[in-house]
């Protein structure tokens, strides 16, 4: 039997599982943590902590190359938090369907008269 929160989910995923399987609304609330990843980057590069690298990024380091990859940084972790996400509430869900089904067929077998 599934206890009252299981019930719960699985009622809420069959409604909202097509709509947080899309991209943008995967994509906005990801995009803090991508965006907190790149900031400890640059935060990283801004502190001196390692000065050699901070000569070599000072003398070849173009800042809309850096920005555009913290950027991209940002976008790719976002997208596969979310999607990562979504896949652990999906199989979470089947696996939550197949118990409940399996507890229905155990309760059908033994209402069954044996023959």
């Amino acid at each position: 039997m599934l206890t009252a929160k299981e019930k719960q989910f699985v009622e809420y995923w069959e409604k909202n599982r097509d709509k947080k399987k899309q991209l943008l609304p995967q994509l906005l609330p990801g995009l803090i943590i991508g965006l907190l990843m790149g900031a400890a980057i640059l935060i990283v590069l801004d502190s001196g902590w390692y000065e050699r690298a901070n000569m070599v990024a000072a003398t070849q380091l173009n800042p809309y190359i850096l920005l555009t990859a913290v950027m991209a940084i940002a976008i790719f972790s976002a997208i596969f938090y979310k999607k990562h996400k979504w896949e652990m509430n999906e199989q979470l869900y089947k696996e939550l369907k197949a118990k409940k089904e399996n507890t229905y067929s155990q309760n059908n077998a033994a209402n069954q008269p044996f023959i």
